[in-house]
């Protein structure tokens, strides 16, 4: 079942730019829903079947590939992340700071 707030996440996410990551909760934020982390979360399980939506650049707040097990198979979100230039060692983004990418303040609401 997809809403308005699955839509909402995945027009976010179809905007992180190669190469960089964001968190479920940075998007939850930028979408005035800061409490909805785990339905980001949900959202980007769902959009595997949306071939556009980039959701291995979405992760959890401190950078772990949380939502690996949701690739088929498990090593599709690393492998898509390092050919983008991101270095993920014990499933955890090296360097998260530097590839982080803030919505609320690369976009303008």
């Amino acid at each position: 079942m997809e809403n308005s707030f699955f839509q909402n996440v995945y027009e976010v996410a179809k905007l992180i730019p190669e190469g960089r990551v964001t968190s479920y909760g940075a998007i939850a934020a930028y979408l005035g829903s800061k409490g909805s982390a785990r339905m980001v979360g949900w959202a980007m399980n769902a959009a595997h079947t949306h071939t556009d939506i980039p959701a291995h650049r979405v992760v959890n707040r401190v950078g772990l590939l949380t939502g690996r097990q949701h690739f088929d198979p498990p090593e599709k979100m690393q492998n898509l992340l390092e050919q983008e230039g991101i270095t993920v060692i014990n499933h955890q983004i090296q360097d998260f700071e530097k590839v982080f990418w803030n919505p609320s303040i690369e976009l303008e609401f």
